[in-house]
């Protein structure tokens, strides 16, 4: 789609680009695309990945679903919109800054809250129509923090004239009416194979100084439903990486508690999960999943004994007499994965990632032992 020109607001059908309200970690804007699927910006290393993803990977990670072509237009009173033009399957597709505040807000259910915890470097991210600012512990805003950053790097970097390219990805949430979402940085290397000797330097001391040496495995982003308040409770990439191990294996245990309660029917299918991942990481020869992040999800509300669907995608061991566990692990973020016969990475590397399989293991042996009251 690279070279077409860009629509006008009135041409095709115009449909919402919403801020994809669930996103926990990461540094790149994800947007709500519609209710099963995201974009983000495309990185020619990640779409890579994705196109010569080996089957056996596929069910630990988001579908993708193809490109589309993304066009900046800034009004004359500087407010930015992002025009998409994904073709005539999907039509038009728009997303005003001015709107973003309302639909971030709308996105949530009246009844629930996202209560944070988060670290910020900025002032509060929210505010209404007349500039007025919320209680900052009301909403999580790192999802609009990404917007704004990624939205003014494109403002401050490129014409209105230029196309950019986004992945179309599956929102592997969708499913979920309350999605408790763990975002955990796996391995003991972040740093690409392409990264300047100063971000290499950086990346080290970040592992070094944070769980990802320890235990192969750091906390990037959280949310989790919280039962007996109705609120979200989050923590942000600076919370984990100032965690010990001790502090890890405590806040793995926070995120499946719905209140004061252990959810001990997640435990089962999460190590299941994890182990059929782990079974297929060790078969991957030359790939590396630097600065990938490992997603646990499952619902906050408790499924009832006959209502909750089956979801064929996932195998949900029955627990605690007959009600399913509604839990998810998926692999994202693969803009610095590298593997043999990718173009974007030269590199070659032999056997499987051993970083990422050390952080799996500890991850699963955590896990263990909080199902056996340690």
């Amino acid at each position: 789609m690279v070279g077409q020109s860009p629509l006008s607001p009135g041409e095709g059908r115009a449909v919402l680009l919403e801020p994809f309200v669930h996103q926990v970690g990461g540094h790149t804007s994800m947007l709500r695309y519609d209710e099963h699927t995201v974009c983000k910006p495309l990185v020619s290393q990640e779409l890579s990945f994705y196109e010569s993803l080996p089957w056996a990977m596929r069910q630990f990670t988001p579908q993708y679903k193809g490109i589309v072509s993304v066009h900046l237009r800034k009004d004359s009173l500087g407010n930015l919109t992002l025009l998409a033009s994904p073709g005539s399957e999907h039509g038009l597709v728009k997303w005003s800054h001015t709107q973003v505040t309302k639909t971030f807000r709308d996105s949530c259910s009246g009844k629930v809250l996202l209560r944070t915890d988060l670290q910020y470097h900025t002032d509060s991210l929210l505010e209404d129509a007349n500039g007025n600012q919320p209680e900052r512990k009301s909403y999580n805003p790192w999802g609009l923090h990404c917007h704004r950053q990624h939205l003014n790097r494109m403002s401050s970097k490129h014409n209105e004239n230029k196309l950019h390219q986004f992945l179309l990805l599956e929102n592997v949430v969708s499913k979920y009416s309350y999605p408790c979402i763990l975002d955990l940085k796996m391995g003991t290397r972040q740093h690409g194979d392409d990264a300047s000797e100063e971000k290499k330097a950086r990346h080290i001391k970040k592992c070094e100084q944070s769980t990802s040496a320890s235990l192969g495995v750091r906390i990037c982003g959280m949310q989790v439903y919280q039962a007996d308040t109705g609120h979200f409770l989050c923590k942000d990439k600076y919370y984990g990486r100032r965690l010990s191990p001790e502090g890890f294996r405590q806040t793995l245990r926070q995120f499946l508690c719905a209140g004061n309660q252990l959810r001990g029917d997640l435990l089962e299918p999460i190590i299941l999960r994890l182990k059929a991942l782990l079974a297929v990481i060790r078969k991957q020869s030359s790939y590396r999943f630097y600065s990938s992040s490992l997603l646990i999800i499952y619902d906050g509300l408790e499924p009832k004994e006959s209502t909750a669907p089956v979801d064929h995608h996932v195998p949900f061991p029955r627990t605690h007499g007959t009600n399913p566990a509604r839990v998810d692990v998926r692999m994202i973020d693969f803009a610095h994965t590298t593997f043999r016969g990718s173009k974007s990475s030269p590199t070659a590397h032999d056997g499987p990632d051993h970083g990422y399989i050390f952080g799996l293991e500890n991850l699963i042996k955590i896990l263990q032992n909080l199902s056996e009251g340690k």
